[in-house]
């Protein structure tokens, strides 16, 4: 079922360089969806590292347990993503999929299939015919080129209304580096690891264990701060590759101070890209982001930005452009953190609604309702215990998100 495009997608699409060590190729393999492309193939020069973030979930797919045991070698040859299909919960079936897929692509790109990761998106529980998959290899393999990247974020859509790419260069020295990414959410998507499918690539030559880091810190106030719908997938995946060609020196010390422009580099393409997910929310029409400031410390700012975010009420109210700050106050009590009440104070973009646990006595109702009427919904809330500041990013709950739901395997 194909879905309008969400009026909270970008109104431009940057220019997608081209990253030396990266060329890619889509193919339609009919995996669910008819007349578009599912599969993605990204071959990598020898020689590149990889990183990667996954699910947290205690039932997490075949790709996912197949791209862990891969990472500790920290070499990368290609990657191979398919749509309609998350290969979860598929049992033996679902294992002999991975290798099948593994091997095939293997093959083609000339390596180990250690050095193939996986991932896989789409309904869980139904099992994933790895012959589709191999099938269209030789298209693929034989059409390889360095763009555009446009191509590569459709082919991994799912409920998604737009492709979502993002990009940032940096210098290393005196070398430019570039940094392209792509990703895919829209529905099922809760922090604690990545969140969805996001692949990002690097010309930087820096080694594994250090990207490792970088990528781990980057998720944390990026992908780590989105949430739809509070359900966290069983396919999460972020992976980010490096592949040395750029010229610039080799860092292998986490600590060098050369890695400064990359590293905010980097944390700007991941943030991009998690906010596009929280834009393209299922259904969605307002666009959220919750900031919680005087808390005990970031993770209880961060804990309490989630019960926010993650509300019904607080989210059907935005849908339905209500200023109702008593939902805020009954999703920062239910938070289980430090709050006190009476402290509480409580912003809809820049009008205060709330103060001293009480409601703010110069409140204006057409001003909270002015704000709630645009698209980009800014929720701050003051807890007046500390230093503890954290943003979260979200979308409101509409009707169109049931309808989505209702039919997504029919």
């Amino acid at each position: 079922m194909a879905h309008a495009v969400s009026p909270l997608a970008p109104k431009t699409v940057p220019d997608m360089p081209a990253v030396p060590g990266v060329r890619f190729a889509t193919a339609a393999a009919g995996i669910k969806y008819k007349g578009r492309t599912d599969v993605l193939l990204v071959a990598l020069d020898e020689g590149t590292e990889v990183a990667g973030v996954f699910t947290t979930s205690k039932c997490p797919s075949a790709p996912v347990d197949w791209c862990r045991r891969s990472l500790a070698q920290g070499r990368a040859r290609a990657v191979l993503v398919n749509s309609g299909n998350a290969n979860a919960f598929t049992g033996a079936k679902g294992v002999a999929t991975v290798e099948a897929t593994a091997a095939g692509a293997g093959a083609f790109v000339g390596c180990d299939p250690a050095e193939i990761f996986l991932a896989s998106t789409g309904v869980i529980g139904e099992p994933l015919d790895a012959a589709k998959i191999v099938a269209v290899l030789p298209e693929a393999a034989a059409r390889l080129a360095d763009g555009p990247w446009i191509e590569a974020a459709k082919a991994i859509m799912t409920t998604d209304t737009f492709p979502k790419v993002a990009t940032a260069k940096a210098r290393i020295g005196d070398t430019e580096v570039v940094l392209c990414g792509i990703a895919k959410g829209a529905g099922m998507i809760a922090p604690d690891m990545a969140t969805m499918l996001s692949f990002v690539f690097t010309d930087a030559a820096i080694a594994a264990p250090v990207l490792q880091g970088l990528l781990s810190a980057a998720v944390v106030d990026s992908f780590n701060a989105v949430t739809v719908d509070g359900d966290t997938s069983t396919s999460d995946t972020l992976l980010l590759f490096a592949t040395g060609k750029s010229g610039a020196p080799r860092i292998d010390d986490p600590a060098d101070p050369r890695l400064g422009a990359f590293r905010a580099a980097l944390d700007a393409v991941t943030l991009d890209l998690a906010r596009q997910v929280a834009r393209d929310g299922e259904g969605a029409r307002k666009f959220v982001e919750v900031t919680v400031e005087g808390a005990v410390s970031k993770a209880s700012a961060r804990r309490i930005a989630m019960s926010v975010a993650n509300s019904p009420l607080v989210k059907t109210a935005v849908a339905g452009e209500d200023a109702n700050w008593g939902r805020i106050v009954m999703a920062v009590g239910k938070a289980g953190e430090p709050a006190d009440r009476d402290r509480l104070a409580i912003w809809f973009g820049e009008t205060r609604v709330a103060v001293d646990g009480a409601r703010d006595p110069d409140y204006s109702e057409a001003a909270a309702s002015a704000h709630m009427q645009g698209d980009h919904i800014r929720i701050r809330i003051a807890l007046g215990l500390g230093e503890g500041r954290d943003t979260t990013y979200t979308c409101d709950l509409t009707k169109e998100y049931v309808a989505i739901n209702g039919d997504y395997r029919s």
